[in-house]
């Protein structure tokens, strides 16, 4: 394998704008409804996206005294390595290439393109092409060098708050006719006794809303090409998390301004709604624009992230040689970086993304819940050292890992066939684990309690 290294090209401002950029995607601009249909008061509406602020702002602190003290490639997957051994690392990265990252790169760049179409016709071939297109591109970019990815992140997220930032401006400044609209209608945006919410609803209101605010955990992937990481990485973490969470709020506060409670309850473009509240029928062109932008911004950051995880597996010896080498000019995972970008576009063509990632997808919590517990098993260790402690120790690494299992929970109980499927397509990496293991590729001794 070749001995070229990483650069460190990542900083401050680059990666808080990777945890900004990666979380705000599309859903916030276009069905905030699941909450709002759940809890369909304004309070009860504010509550939902604070206490997801809150429990997002838990995981990456979590997150934060985790690169601190592995600030190396492959964030979750080094952490669940160490707490755990590398096994759980493994079905994490396996996870993650076969469906829930690939599956998340295909889904937004669909998203990307269905919107994309919102300008010139496409037709679900086009739509494909545009999807495909997206994802290479972006790859190409990450592929010639990590400093061109991450400045394009940063461009992207700050054009993505301006642009939030001006929509709420203008809302509230000329939204007043709408507001007064609105408020005329007081049975509509009250709720009904056939509709009242109790903790049940909140709890299903805060599942949507923690969703929401997925990938703010990849900026740790990158921590071996980040500047002074273990300073940097906590730092963006909670930054990027507080900047999400004001702009969730805020951009919540214009639609309830703007929109009866029963619009915003329904719609499955609530930002287009807004817009045309304000402007006329203009406004679903400007917020199309905006998901485009958005979306792309959020594609940049995903397609970034991915590839440190199989670089670290391979430097692991978990996974071939080969996808670990770095490229003697650009300085970037080249190899792994392809081999994502081929496969998401394999689920874009297919469309399997869609049965894979709703099938997988909540699998994720599983790991995070594991992670934090994970946090807490590596505090007894004496060999380690943490630049930065997570606040409020233990009780906040134990409650986001009591909220990822209540989410996990959720969904194995609302649908216990899907769930239990996508758990089985997660486990299905054991054996090519223990393949590897046989093999003697993996570079760390294995212990007798490191395999399940």
């Amino acid at each position: 394998m070749t001995t070229v290294g990483l650069d460190r090209a990542i900083r401050l401002p680059h990666a808080t704008a990777m945890v900004v950029g990666t979380i705000i995607g599309a859903s916030i601009f276009v069905q905030p409804s699941e909450i709002t249909g759940r809890v369909p008061t304004v309070g009860g509406v504010f509550a939902v996206w604070l206490v997801c602020g809150v429990l997002t702002l838990f995981g990456a602190l979590v997150s934060a005294e985790l690169a601190s003290t592995f600030p190396e490639s492959g964030g979750v997957y080094a952490f669940l390595r160490e707490a755990f051994g590398p096994w759980l690392g493994f079905l994490w990265a396996w996870a993650m290439f076969w469906t829930m990252h690939t599956g998340i790169i295909a889904a937004i760049a669909t998203v990307f393109a269905r919107y994309v179409g919102y300008f010139t016709p496409l037709g679900d071939m086009g739509t494909k092409g545009v999807a495909m297109a997206a994802v290479l591109v972006l790859s190409a970019v990450n592929y010639r060098g990590v400093r061109h990815g991450s400045v394009l992140q940063t461009v992207f997220t700050a054009g993505k708050l301006l642009a939030i930032l001006a929509l709420v401006a203008l809302g509230l400044t000329f939204g007043g006719e709408a507001h007064a609209a609105a408020s005329a209608a007081p049975a509509a945006a009250a709720p009904q006794p056939g509709v009242a919410w109790d903790a049940i609803d909140f709890a299903l209101a805060l599942v949507a809303g923690l969703f929401a605010f997925g990938g703010w955990h990849m900026v740790t992937y990158n921590a071996e090409e980040t500047h002074d990481p273990r300073r940097t990485v906590p730092r963006a973490l909670v930054i990027g998390t507080l900047v999400v969470t004001a702009c969730y709020i805020l951009l919540n506060a214009v639609y309830l301004y703007l929109l009866p409670m029963e619009v915003v309850a329904t719609s499955d473009r609530v930002a287009a709604e807004a817009a045309d509240a304000v402007f006329g029928r203009g406004g679903g062109a400007v917020m199309s624009t905006l998901v485009v932008f958005s979306t792309f911004g959020a594609l940049s950051g995903i397609v970034l992230a991915g590839p440190r995880v199989y670089y670290a597996m391979a430097r692991d010896g978990l996974l071939f040689p080969w996808v670990g080498a770095v490229h003697p000019r650009y300085h970037t995972p080249h190899r792994a970086v392809v081999l994502q970008g081929l496969w998401a576009c394999v689920l874009v063509g297919t469309g399997t993304y869609r049965a894979l990632f709703t099938r997988v997808v909540y699998t994720e919590w599983i790991f995070f819940g594991l992670m934090a517990v994970g946090l807490i098993l590596l505090r007894r260790r004496a060999d380690v050292r943490r630049d930065y402690s997570v606040w409020g120790y233990p009780w906040v690494p134990l409650a986001f890992a009591g909220s990822a299992f209540a989410i996990v929970a959720n969904q194995v109980a609302a649908e216990p066939v899907e769930s239990l499927t996508g758990l089985g397509l997660v486990l299905a990496g054991l054996p090519v684990y223990h393949f590897w293991a046989r093999r003697g590729y993996a570079r760390r001794a294995l212990q007798p309690t490191e395999t399940p």
